[in-house]
C-alpha cells in the first residue's frame, strides 16, 4: 500500500492516538501506584473522583460512571468504605437512599494523586505551546463529535478529566454527569465542593 494513501495516512494517525492513549493510562496507573502501592485500582480512583467532585449518588450513578452493574457498583463502594476512603450515610430525604462522601484519609489520598499527576502532566507537556495544546484539543474534540452519535444517555466519556466546555456536550447536546449535577445544585441554591 502506498505510504502517502489517505487510508495509510489514517490508519498511521490513529496508531499514534492509540499509542498516546495507551500510554498516558500507564503513567496514570504508575502515578497511582506510587501513591497507594496496590491498594487502590483506576476504576476505584474514578469513584473517588466521582464523589469528591459531586453530591447525592445512588448506587446506578456510581454503576453508570463506571461502566458496571449496580452489584459490581456496590462492591466497590463497600472496599472503599471497609478501607476508610469513602463514608455512606443515610439520606436525610430518603432513608432507603445512599449519600457517599470521602473520609479525610480518601480526600488525601486524592490530592496526593492529583498533585503527583499533575507535576507528571506539566513535565510530559511542558514543552508544547499553550496554542498547540489548544489545536490539537480542539482537533481531537472535533473528531470525537464526528464518531460519538447523539443519544440520549448522560456522558461520562471525560472519566476523570471533567471540562466545563465539552464539544460533546455542546455539539451532540448530550448529557453530561458532572454539567446536570453542577446545575442541579445551582438551582437548589447548594453550593459544590471545591474541586
Amino acid at each position: 500500500m502506498d505510504q502517502t494513501s489517505p487510508i495509510k495516512l489514517i490508519d498511521d494517525f490513529l496508531g499514534s492516538i492509540q499509542i498516546f492513549s495507551s500510554a498516558v493510562n500507564d503513567l496514570f496507573e504508575e502515578q497511582l501506584r506510587e501513591v497507594t502501592g496496590s491498594n487502590l485500582t483506576f476504576s476505584q480512583l474514578k469513584l473517588l473522583n466521582l464523589i469528591a467532585h459531586t453530591e447525592g449518588h445512588t448506587v446506578s450513578d456510581v454503576a453508570a460512571f463506571l461502566g458496571v452493574s449496580n452489584a459490581a457498583a456496590s462492591k466497590g463502594v463497600d472496599r472503599l468504605v471497609r478501607r476508610g476512603l469513602l463514608r455512606r450515610d443515610e439520606a436525610e430525604s430518603d432513608r432507603r437512599a445512599v449519600e457517599l462522601s470521602l473520609t479525610p484519609a480518601g480526600r488525601e489520598l486524592l490530592e496526593k494523586y492529583e498533585d503527583l499527576t499533575h507535576q507528571a502532566m506539566t513535565e510530559l507537556f511542558g514543552g508544547l505551546s499553550p496554542k498547540e495544546l489548544r489545536d490539537t484539543a480542539r482537533l481531537l474534540d472535533r473528531l470525537s463529535v464526528s464518531i460519538v452519535d447523539k443519544d440520549d444517555e448522560v456522558c461520562f466519556r471525560c472519566g476523570i478529566h471533567f471540562r466545563d466546555r465539552c464539544l460533546l456536550r455542546q455539539a451532540r447536546r448530550r448529557d453530561c454527569y458532572f454539567h446536570l449535577h453542577r446545575k442541579r445544585r445551582q438551582a437548589a441554591g447548594g453550593m459544590l465542593r471545591p474541586q
